[in-house]
């Protein structure tokens, strides 16, 4: 039987949401960047969210796709809940948000939406402020997208987090987010370094059954992807290697087919991830990215919800991550 999969990403202004690679119909993340007037400059400081119950940072669990939420405040109004997408390159919000906001989607430019399944031109607002925290974006335009976020009002890019460290405690509920201040990770986090790929996207170095493969680390995705060249290199060492039909439908409503096939643990650094399952498949960000030809993959909250908590230090182009035996 073929599942559905709805994917909300938007790159480009594009980003890339993901949906889950294990259940049915479920909601997903996203990726994004703004093709027009994209000069944002981000004076974020400090956030720190905490709450008496999962509000905010939720842990990967059985049946349930972590989930990590930024409230964030629009022209003095709000909070709206936003998904913290490592993957997106710049911030969006849903129709509702722009609606409450008092903000017609008639008087502003229309961008193009480049997202994991296609592309489309969408509305767009411009706000005149944006804020977590001590973060202030001033007179920044926002495009929107479906409502299908999985109960988010938008998506908050990785725009101005070039010099920033951002801190992820699912077991305390709780995200800070500061300037990075070259801190060494604590006791109990093994290091893992990354590099920048196409502006900020975290790219890391991973070893999948023997196959090198490029990992693009995404907390907007609820679920991890991978291209047919990693499919097709694991298939040559392993012989056998199909699953069941999967269908993708992204923030653009292009649907497009893959496979969730049983895959080998991800290991980079120390680290090892299981996955029973993942969807391989041809997708449109893989061919924006220019990740098609090598083994890629895009990581997504099915698998980073099942660590402790991770500091993402962009100054210092490194992951912190505890996991969940560390203590």
């Amino acid at each position: 039987m073929k599942a559905t999969r709805c994917y909300g990403w938007v790159y480009a202004i594009a980003g890339l949401l993901a949906g889950s690679a294990h259940a049915t119909a479920t909601e997903t993340s996203g990726v994004f960047a703004l093709t027009p007037d994209s000069n944002i400059e981000d004076q974020l400081q400090d956030v720190l969210v905490e709450a008496p119950q999962p509000k905010y940072v939720s842990p990967t669990i059985r049946d349930h796709i972590g989930r990590i939420w930024a409230p964030v405040m629009i022209n003095g109004k709000g909070p709206f809940r936003m998904v913290l997408d490592t993957g997106a390159s710049h911030s969006a919000v849903t129709a509702m948000v722009a609606l409450s906001l008092g903000l017609p989607l008639d008087q502003s430019a229309r961008v193009m939406l480049k997202g994991v399944t296609g592309a489309a031109t969408v509305q767009t607002i411009r706000v005149d402020t944006l804020s977590v925290g001590e973060l202030d974006m001033v007179g920044t335009t926002l495009p929107i997208v479906p409502d299908a976020l999985g109960g988010a009002e938008g998506i908050l890019g990785y725009e101005g987090l070039s010099n920033k460290r951002i801190f992820i405690d699912f077991r305390r509920d709780r995200i800070v987010i500061t300037y990075s201040r070259d801190e060494h990770a604590g006791d109990g986090y093994i290091r893992v370094p990354f590099k920048s790929l196409r502006g900020q996207l975290i790219a890391v170095d991973t070893m999948i059954g023997g196959i090198r493969t490029k990992a693009i680390i995404d907390t907007g995705g609820q679920s991890t992807i991978a291209n047919l060249a990693l499919r097709d290199a694991l298939a040559r060492r392993t012989g056998i290697f199909s699953g069941k039909p999967d269908q993708i439908v992204g923030a653009t409503k292009a649907v497009q087919s893959g496979e969730i096939i049983p895959m080998p643990p991800i290991k980079f650094g120390s680290i090892q991830i299981e996955d029973s399952g993942v969807t391989f498949a041809d997708m449109y960000i893989f061919k924006e990215w220019k990740l098609t030809q090598d083994p890629a993959i895009m990581i997504g909250m099915d698998a980073l919800g099942l660590f402790d908590a991770i500091v993402i230090d962009y100054r210092r182009h490194e992951l912190q991550i505890r996991t969940r035996d560390s203590g």
